[in-house]
């Protein structure tokens, strides 16, 4: 379903991506797909192809420039190298306006290190329609809510090590002083619910796949796109 391209960032630089896309391309609505720290994977894909299954055209910018991992150090340091500002100004508006050149309307969705540029982006790419966070949050004084004009949805564990519930509050406290509209869940699961690949293999002892969590955030996902990109 999927195939390899290449887009331009705003500054002009070349920068590939996976593109999945619908059995009826034209006139789909768009939706940019950003990573976890592990990198452009397998699982990834399978997220953009969810999307192109639910006929939308989605795109996963490679930021990691072909890199990727299954060691958490070694995903640690890709993403501690990586530079968020630009990777949401230039790689995510990339990708968001490389999708504008064929759909009316396009969003963003991220996972973890994604969700966190997710909100970034939100921030910072004029041209997103909406946006969805699963289970990632930038450092709150990274976030500039004011510049925030599009809805913007929320999935949240509350058993979450890396994201903790506290956190979340001020996040939503934030939003909601700015005027943001956001639409945030909670679910009794540990973090990264929604990644297939967190089960039973070690690697992260906090992070555990939840089908009956996972199935409930998509569903929200997709209504919550299917009225915002529609």
């Amino acid at each position: 379903m999927g195939s390899t391209v290449t887009f331009k960032r705003p500054d002009g630089q070349q920068l590939s991506g996976y593109l999945a896309e619908p059995a009826h391309a034209s006139g789909a609505p768009g939706v940019v797909v950003i990573q976890e720290w592990w990198g452009l994977n397998d699982q990834i894909r399978g997220v953009a192809d969810r999307l192109a299954h639910a006929g939308y055209v989605a795109l996963v910018p490679d930021l990691y420039r072909g890199k990727k991992t299954v060691e958490q150090e070694e995903a640690h340091h890709l993403m501690t190298s990586l530079d968020f500002g630009d990777a949401a100004t230039q790689d995510v508006r990339g990708a968001v306006q490389h999708l504008k050149t064929r759909a009316a309307k396009v969003g963003c969705v991220g996972f973890c290190m994604g969700g966190a540029l997710t909100l970034l982006a939100a921030a910072n790419v004029p041209e997103l329609d909406a946006a969805v966070t699963w289970y990632g949050c930038p450092p709150l004084d990274y976030i500039d809510a004011g510049k925030i004009k599009i809805p913007l949805q929320g999935h949240w564990a509350t058993q979450d090590e890396n994201f903790t519930p506290e956190q979340i509050e001020g996040l939503a406290a934030k939003l909601k002083a700015a005027g943001v509209q956001h639409d945030f869940h909670h679910y009794l699961a540990r973090h990264a619910f929604g990644n297939e690949q967190a089960v039973g293999e070690g690697r992260i002892p906090s992070t555990q796949y939840d089908p009956v969590w996972a199935q409930r955030a998509w569903d929200r996902t997709f209504t919550f796109f299917g009225q915002r990109l529609r």
